[in-house]
């Protein structure tokens, strides 16, 4: 159900020069820029007295705003008290290391257990911040860090700074196949036709855009160090498998196990068993929304892929002095 609200101001003779939606945002602190923007698009905004005005428009100062702001009722997610491994935390934001198994934000066939209902409870007040802080996910099986805001304006400045590509996100991961020397995959990305739970690389796509880097070499398998520009969907795993080289246990985009020659029953078990991707968010690096000071986290590889590694290299280490590598 939709409610109906007059809100009313003067943009500051210090906005000059301003975009309307960015002066809006911050004369209307409690509503996301996301949320002003769609009010100006849909003829809601009046500037003095004038109703149809784009985001872009330029500010002077002292113009007078009137909002027929239209408000979505929120849905009513379920506040549960499902553990949280908080790595910081202060007034407006928190940073998370998401476990495997763990969905971020409710959606088809994941209607509870997520980390959307694990923030109500942890955290009540954030119920009136939009997806309860939520900016960016990380697929129910990557590890990993998360930050979340805890007030509407954090979470309007963290929209814009992971939209200006300000947010700097890295990866770990284990690739199937030798890789020769890193790079960077530019490719665009959209919901595969066919299978509407899958992403692909299409030209008709959004831009993505992937760098990585070599860290360590196994006998048929690579360990990668990634980071993202952008943010899609499964983008560093359509990325890895579009250049031939998917990652290790991906159930979606073919990180089948692949082991290499004479490899021991024990190692092709490991390969076997290991059943999600091999992706973990081990760096997160931004400027505080609030404060503006640069601030850095970082979350150890979780104890599976430890364990994965560890098997890449025993197997490694056995076959370094023999001609039959692969």
């Amino acid at each position: 159900m939709a409610q109906h609200q007059h809100l009313t101001g003067t943009v500051s003779e210090s906005q000059l020069g301003q975009r309307l939606d960015q002066a809006l945002a911050e004369l209307f602190p409690d509503y996301s820029r996301s949320r002003i923007k769609a009010w100006i698009l849909d003829g809601l905004v009046r500037v003095d007295g004038r109703g149809t005005m784009v985001p872009k428009e330029k500010m002077l100062g002292g113009e007078s705003v009137e909002i027929q702001a239209v408000i979505e009722e929120a849905p009513r997610w379920e506040a549960q008290a499902i553990p949280l491994n908080i790595v910081y935390e202060d007034d407006d934001i928190l940073v998370i290391n998401k476990p495997r198994d763990l969905v971020v934000h409710p959606g088809a066939g994941n209607a509870d257990g997520t980390v959307l209902n694990a923030l109500l409870h942890y955290f009540p007040p954030i119920v009136d911040v939009p997806r309860a802080g939520i900016v960016h996910r990380l697929d129910k099986d990557t590890t990993g860090l998360m930050v979340v805001a805890k007030t509407v304006p954090a979470q309007t400045r963290l929209v814009e700074s992971l939209q200006a590509r300000e947010i700097t996100r890295e990866y770990e991961a284990v690739a199937i196949g030798t890789m020769t020397a890193g790079g960077t995959v530019e490719q665009p990305i959209a919901r595969h036709a066919p299978k509407r739970t899958h992403m692909a690389v299409h030209p008709m796509g959004k831009p993505a855009v992937t760098h990585y880097r070599i860290m360590e070499h196994f006998r048929a398998h690579t360990r990668l160090r990634l980071r993202l520009e952008t943010g899609r969907t499964h983008q560093i795993r359509v990325h890895m498998a579009h250049i031939n080289h998917p990652l290790v246990g991906d159930p979606l985009y073919g990180g089948r196990p692949r082991p290499p020659k004479g490899a021991s029953d024990a190692f092709n078990e490991v390969l076997r068993s290991f059943d999600r991707q091999a992706l973990h968010a081990t760096l997160l690096r931004l400027y505080h929304p609030i404060t503006s000071i640069e601030m850095e986290w970082h979350a150890p590889l979780p104890q599976d892929m430890v364990a994965l590694i560890a098997a890449l290299k025993a197997d490694t280490d056995l076959f370094k002095d023999s001609m039959d590598w692969l």
